[in-house]
């Protein structure tokens, strides 16, 4: 297993995902997973969808800046930090972000997002 190939697909994956259907993003997480965003936490697969389904947002694109990944522990996880900008509809300028996710694997032989920590990046 090449980790920075699973980072890759799981980044291409996640963002897509967000991007078109926030709600697809369910199956990532578990009922142990959590979520930090900007600062607020959320704990199991209902509260973190229902967050990111709550965004004042409706439509938005990602486009990712950088990829960085680590192996994490002997049972196979994986930490992978990405950084990028955010375009939200209708505005001009885009948002620059940054997002940490640590991934376990599952016995299916893919991986869920035990942790995700997402900040806005401000000048």
């Amino acid at each position: 297993m090449d980790p920075d190939a699973v980072a890759k697909a799981f980044v291409e994956h996640y963002y897509s995902t967000f991007d078109s259907n926030r709600a697809g993003l369910a199956t990532l997480y578990q009922d142990s997973s959590m979520l930090s965003f900007e600062g607020q936490k959320f704990q199991g697969t209902q509260s973190i969808t229902s967050k990111l389904t709550s965004l004042p947002f409706q439509q938005c694109k990602h486009h990712i800046t950088t990829v960085d990944c680590q192996p994490s522990g002997p049972a196979g996880g994986m930490v992978v930090f990405v950084s990028g900008n955010l375009q939200l509809a209708g505005e001009q300028h885009a948002l620059k972000f940054s997002q940490m996710f640590h991934l376990m694997p599952t016995p299916q032989g893919s991986f869920y997002v035990l942790n995700d920590i997402f900040r806005l990046n401000y000048a």
